[in-house]
């Protein structure tokens, strides 16, 4: 097709025309998925909960998400200097249903719903939703890029634990069931923000052993976000790259509406600048998780998760535009 015969992606209905606490009730009042021809990003909901060790309740974080994204305002973001509605075409898929008894059956759901859209649209990120839910995802994502990604993994904790009063599944261990797997490359990836006391003093070298690099949350008190970002993008290379950030990285005067609290986290400028600095890595997908609405106050985890979204958007279409 001639580039005069393409068609314009269809925008999010504009904040200028219609008041941003009407219209659509998807993620920044973007179009449904089933009303565009074609897709470069889906926003996927997961309302998955039963993985959770503490705190229940993300399984609202998708709507929650979506209703604080009203507020985004969409048209250009000056940091990365990119339109992100125009370079692709973004759509809301929904959510992806999965059965809240059964977490075996959950995660087979979560993957074969995954599969479905990765085999329709260019890359997929899914608002969660427990942590459980990014070792279906990983699983789907190496099928749509043909191996093992770059993971760097936001959040407070581990998430790299064996077993929960004897389950191998849950929002504590899916990057170590996902390193069984061989679902991320052992060289290029790492967390981010980690912080807090552990259950063992054999836990980070465990931790280590899996493959990951760590950047403690106490590195920003020494370390620019510019230096944090350089760190991150020297141990990915040009890997591709999946980013999967638990919004309990965020300390929790940013972020109270989670599962599982730790003080003295990153701010969410912390957060953003980070983001910005990996804005031309070759990311393909992601996953916001662990919003849970109920524990939340004015929005503030809500909004959080929402701007940490629509960054993600950016950063693909940054990668869009020169592809």
């Amino acid at each position: 097709m001639s580039d005069k015969n393409k068609k314009e992606p269809i925008q999010p209905v504009s904040g200028t025309i219609v008041p941003r606490y009407a219209g659509p009730s998807t993620f920044a009042r973007l179009p449904e998925l089933r009303d565009v021809d074609k897709c470069d990003v889906a926003i996927v909901g997961v309302p998955f909960d039963a993985g959770t060790s503490y705190r229940p309740g993300a399984r609202f974080g998708p709507q929650s998400v979506r209703q604080a994204s009203r507020q985004l305002r969409t048209n250009y973001h000056p940091n990365y200097d990119v339109e992100p509605f125009k370079i692709q075409q973004v759509a809301d898929a929904g959510d992806i249903a999965c059965n809240p008894f059964n977490i075996d059956e959950a995660i087979l759901q979560i993957e074969k719903g995954a599969d479905k859209l990765l085999s329709e649209v260019g890359s997929i990120i899914t608002i969660g939703g427990d942590h459980t839910i990014a070792l279906p995802l990983l699983r789907s994502v190496n099928k749509k890029v043909g191996g093992p990604v770059a993971l760097v993994h936001f959040d407070a904790h581990l998430d790299t634990w064996d077993t929960y009063f004897g389950a191998p599944y849950t929002h504590g261990t899916p990057f170590r069931r996902a390193r069984e797997e061989k679902l991320f490359l052992d060289d290029s990836s790492m967390h981010v923000g980690i912080r807090g006391p552990l259950y063992s003093t054999e836990d980070l070298k465990n931790d280590r052993d899996l493959g990951f690099k760590t950047i403690h949350c106490d590195d920003f008190q020494t370390q620019s976000t510019e230096e944090i970002a350089q760190r991150i993008k020297d141990r990915i290379g040009d890997s591709p790259l999946y980013l999967s950030i638990d919004i309990d990285v965020l300390d929790p005067a940013h972020a109270p509406g989670t599962g599982t609290p730790e003080i003295a986290g990153m701010t969410s400028r912390e957060m953003l600048n980070v983001l910005r600095g990996l804005k031309d890595t070759n990311l393909v997908s992601a996953d916001v998780v662990e919003v849970a609405p109920a524990y939340d106050h004015a929005e503030l985890t809500s909004t959080a998760a929402a701007t940490i979204v629509y960054e993600l958007v950016n950063i693909l279409a940054r990668n869009n535009s020169v592809s």
